[in-house]
């Protein structure tokens, strides 16, 4: 397979999600011992988290496109964003790079189009959840977003910052999430987006009757299949 390029560390949990599903797919397909090529470029969180709640996307927009440019010059051949809210700065990625940078929503709602599914429920940080970034390539697949009351996605932003960054997990926040859920399939969603790559460490596909779309493993799946065409 060709080289991968990961922009990590945003957060480690999920970063190390993707290596491993990433090993797992190449090792499914060649067969032991083989895994993955890639190449990583992680960031420390803590400084990534402080300017997202400055919201100095101008910044991340510059520490993104910088990283990205590291990766391309390593030999990667594609590039994963491995964080679903830091797609908001996909653009000055794309305007830096010659290969592919794969958008985890437009992977994600292929995988919703062959379930044949409309209305789904968003899941992910506010950011994710409130800006349009993922809405927006949705509706263009012509897939409805359900995106949970205020007060939901408050609590929703806290486990994921608080807990799952840190590979935190608990089980009174699993059953959370599942109540938040549950109201919302109960308002006709078919479906549920864990639009952070970190949330698959709490929810499952067997915790919930509609299909899941694990967006990290949607996301480094597509990468695989480029890859190795």
């Amino acid at each position: 397979m060709n080289k991968i390029g990961l922009i990590g560390g945003i957060t480690p949990e999920s970063t190390i999600l993707y290596y491993r599903i990433l090993n797992e797919l190449n090792a499914n397909s060649l067969g032991k011992p083989h895994s993955a090529k890639v190449v990583i470029n992680s960031f420390d969180f803590g400084e990534i988290s402080k300017l997202q709640k400055e919201s100095n996307w101008g910044q991340l927009n510059v520490l993104m496109a910088n990283a990205a440019k590291d990766l391309e010059n390593a030999g990667a051949t594609c590039i994963l964003i491995c964080a679903n809210t830091m797609h908001l700065c996909i653009e000055a990625v794309k305007n830096v790079v010659k290969i592919p940078v794969i958008h985890i929503a437009e992977a994600t709602s292929k995988s919703i189009l062959k379930k044949q599914l409309k209305k789904v429920i968003l899941l992910g940080t506010k950011y994710t959840m409130e800006k349009d970034f993922f809405v927006t390539i949705l509706n263009s697949f012509g897939i409805e977003a359900v995106i949970p009351e205020l007060e939901d996605r408050n609590e929703i932003h806290r486990i994921i910052y608080d807990e799952l960054a840190a590979g935190e997990i608990k089980k009174s926040s699993k059953e959370q999430y599942l109540s938040i859920i549950d109201k919302l399939l109960k308002n006709g969603a078919e479906g549920v987006i864990l639009g952070c790559t970190e949330i698959p460490l709490l929810i499952k596909q067997e915790d919930v009757s509609v299909p899941v779309f694990d967006t990290t493993k949607i996301h480094a799946t597509a990468a695989f299949n480029l890859v190795t065409k």
